[in-house]
């Protein structure tokens, strides 16, 4: 698969992106306090604020953080740096452009709600799971999915592994996301029926990516400023600004 380095996209109608910028300085900023827990604190951590099907549906009592408030608090943990990082990553390339095309008000909204749906998508693919759920990335993937439908001609710079060798390329980005989406449903696909054979789960909440790309997909229409919806970056001048 493609690792993504950045696109070539330049923002046009915000001086600075600073909800895409907060949001990864939030999400860095709670790993790094979770990282300085113990392991026994970092579990209680991810047990009170992360998603728990069993609790958000009922099924037993919860541990006293309102169930519902988890569907917000569970996108801000992350189980580990690689994790939170390549997270990070796919928001600081796609989360910028979005903003530009929503504002900043719409756009932290959209966020929030994409990850909300992603984990309610988790809990009824998984819905006797006593494990928490933690991580952006169901709101990562509805940002994803905004940019799959208002960029699809930007260009992705990506490196791409051939066996022991890295190539960079560029890619469109119908291509690269479109990619990544395929791979997330039939992963999800694949681990359902691991699951109707008894083997364990792969701790990856692939149904959440496919849901949280979707509501993006869905949502953007909602979200988007149609005033926005002029495009120059592909014109006869060229780009004018290139972010590295």
């Amino acid at each position: 698969m493609f690792l993504p380095l950045h696109d070539r996209n330049p923002i046009k109608h915000i001086k600075f992106p600073y909800v895409t910028y907060g949001l990864i300085a939030l999400n860095l900023l709670c790993f790094l306090l979770q990282s300085v827990q113990s392991e026994n604190g970092f579990n209680a951590t991810a047990a009170s604020l992360g998603v728990i099907p069993i609790e958000l549906l009922g099924t037993i009592p919860g541990n006293g953080v309102p169930e519902w408030w988890t569907l917000i608090t569970y996108q801000f943990l992350h189980g580990d740096w690689l994790h939170v990082l390549s997270n990070m990553l796919f928001l600081w390339i796609f989360g910028d452009n979005v903003e530009d095309r929503m504002g900043h008000g719409r756009f932290i909204v959209f966020y929030l709600l994409c990850g909300t749906v992603a984990a309610i998508a988790h809990v009824m693919s998984e819905p006797g799971s006593p494990l928490p759920t933690i991580g952006a990335s169901g709101a990562v993937a509805g940002v994803m999915g905004a940019y799959f439908v208002l960029y699809p001609r930007s260009r992705i710079l990506a490196l791409l592994p051939l066996f022991i060798f890295w190539q960079i390329i560029e890619v469109p980005a119908v291509l690269f996301l479109g990619l990544w989406f395929v791979l997330q449903l039939f992963s999800g696909v694949g681990t359902m029926l691991m699951a109707t054979e008894g083997a364990p789960a792969g701790g990856i909440a692939f149904w959440a990516h496919v849901a949280g790309f979707l509501a993006g997909v869905i949502l953007v229409y909602a979200f988007r400023r149609p005033e926005r919806a002029r495009v120059e970056w592909w014109d006869d001048s060229g780009p004018r600004s290139y972010r590295a």
